[in-house]
């Protein structure tokens, strides 16, 4: 089964943070996305940019509403995904909980929907 780990935390505090920190934290996600790999569980993994750059769709009455970023007033930010492979929820779980991510904020755990006829 695929999962989705969206890692949210707070942006402010995470560029407050020194380049060091930074790349340590960058440096053991990559080894994470390596372990996984090795053993089958991996699929995909990235950070996004910041919320600022994002831009919402809506789709209202036939009509696209686009709004630039940042739309919503919160206190975590996405910041990255894990697309892995799971044999259950406890055990994407577990993989969430080593996601450096998660020490400084939190990392949802979702699992995707599996629809035929997608490529």
């Amino acid at each position: 089964m695929k999962y989705i780990l969206l890692v949210h935390h707070d942006e402010a505090a995470f560029e407050k943070m020194s380049d060091e920190t930074k790349r340590g934290l960058l440096a053991e996600s990559i080894r994470l996305c390596q372990q996984l790999d090795a053993k089958g569980e991996y699929v995909h993994a990235s950070p996004v940019h910041p919320a600022a750059t994002a831009t919402l769709v809506r789709v209202r009455e036939g009509r696209s509403l686009v709004t630039d970023g940042p739309f919503i007033e919160t206190r975590e930010q996405m910041a990255g995904y894990f697309l892995i492979e799971a044999k259950d929820r406890d055990e994407a779980v577990a993989i969430a909980g080593r996601v450096p991510g998660a020490r400084i904020g939190t990392v949802e755990v979702r699992q995707v929907r599996e629809i035929t006829g997608l490529p």
